[in-house]
């Protein structure tokens, strides 16, 4: 499928054979090719497409056609402008999520201290702060490895001496002890995909199960977190809650029930995507 004569040909084969299993086969198939020719995607288009086909592209399209998400074989993916190391450790941030991000920012632009609540690859943590110059944040995560990778973006960023990355587990007694709090603004995208969800042979195959499943309703971290954010936002603080697009009233009943008001915010394709939540005043 790769062995074409040309970058052009080899491109147009991958695409056909993409197009199965894959939405966007030739954009795909044109990440790989510049990864694989150690250039980037528009260098490829301009400059490439009558060069041979490197030999290293043939092995990055098998791992596509079995649907290993393009994000992992590349090892990167750009979030909120900004390029972030990704493994099967770490599920791949996705443009949806830079909602979360963006109502964050508007809605507490003078936070000076932030909590991120499940950070994987460091991307809410690491978005906000870039642009949050004055701010200092905690990223929190059960995965051992998860956080190596977080700490890896905080670096390649410069935002080590801004962004302190921390085992904890909200499922468990005493987890904020150690966190530093209370937090102006407090970021989570926990797992919340049903047990018996069917998904996608890319997601379900290669991200991490953990990170993604949180009981039948997708609701069983939503009620172990919620109920503990009011102790943990200062005066003022807003927390951003991410949630799957089904999820909206029965995630603001269980704020309710935790004494916190919430505000809906969507994506861009009209889904619910995010609570804003903020400690009801008395």
């Amino acid at each position: 499928m790769s062995d074409g004569g040309n970058v052009a040909e080899a491109l147009r084969a991958a695409t056909q054979a993409l197009a199965s299993s894959s939405d966007t086969p030739r954009l795909d198939a044109e990440w790989l090719m510049a990864a694989a020719l150690a250039t980037t995607r528009s260098d490829l288009l301009l400059n490439h497409m009558r060069a041979s086909p490197p030999p290293g592209f043939a092995a990055m399209l098998e791992r596509r056609l079995a649907h290993e998400p393009v994000a992992y074989i590349l090892g990167e993916q750009v979030f909120f402008g900004l390029t972030l190391r990704v493994t099967t450790d770490v599920l791949i941030p996705r443009g949806d999520s830079e909602v979360l991000v963006a109502k964050a920012l508007a809605a507490k632009r003078d936070a000076r201290t932030v909590l991120d609540c499940g950070t994987g690859s460091g991307a809410l943590l690491l978005a906000v702060l870039s642009h949050l110059p004055l701010a200092r944040g905690v990223g929190i995560d059960r995965s051992l490895a998860a956080l190596a990778i977080a700490a890896d973006n905080a670096a390649r960023l410069g935002l080590t001496g801004r962004a302190r990355m921390v085992s904890a587990d909200w499922r468990q007694p005493e987890w904020p002890s150690d966190l530093g709090g209370p937090f102006d603004l407090i970021l989570a995208n926990p797992p919340y995909v049903e047990d018996d969800a069917l998904l996608d042979p890319d997601v379900r195959d290669h991200e991490p199960a953990a990170a993604l499943f949180a009981g039948p309703e997708g609701l069983d971290d939503y009620r172990l977190l919620i109920p503990q954010l009011p102790s943990l936002l200062a005066a003022g603080g807003v927390a951003l809650v991410e949630i799957g697009h089904t999820q909206a009233d029965a995630v603001s009943a269980i704020a309710e029930a935790a004494g916190l008001s919430h505000r809906l915010h969507r994506d861009l394709a009209g889904r619910a995507r995010a609570l804003e939540l903020c400690r009801i005043s008395i």
